[in-house]
């Protein structure tokens, strides 16, 4: 997993349905060694891990993704200008149950992820 390696949490809220979070990434992690040397940017799957994790985190559980329906990388998340970055997850779904999802990563006005499916919570 990625979460303490990768990226860290610096913040994490679950409030009925809406889960925030600041992340940063790891300038120095290995995985910008080949995406990409010279120009290091945060991978869109790794992107998309970032959210699962942050979701397990807060539900305290472990998911997969059962679905994805809309996936858009935006704008590129250069780790050594862009820290900092914020994480947004609305979701419906009861405990035990599939969780329906709408995240997105940003800073400011800039959005990086739009990311909308379903997460199963696997036993």
């Amino acid at each position: 997993m990625l979460k303490n390696d990768f990226f860290y949490i610096q913040s994490l809220s679950d409030d009925q349905g809406l889960i925030s979070a600041v992340v940063r990434f790891d300038p120095s992690h290995k995985i910008f060694d080949g995406h990409f040397p010279g120009q290091p940017v945060v991978p869109g799957v790794c992107m998309m891990q970032t959210i699962k994790e942050i979701v397990e985190t807060a539900r305290d559980g472990s998911f997969f993704l059962q679905k994805a329906d809309i996936v858009k990388f935006l704008s590129v998340i250069v780790p050594n200008k862009n820290d900092a970055i914020q994480a947004e997850i609305k979701y419906t779904g009861a405990e035990g149950e599939m969780l329906k999802f709408e995240a997105r990563l940003f800073k400011d006005d800039v959005i990086y992820l739009k990311f909308k499916g379903e997460f199963a919570k696997q036993i």
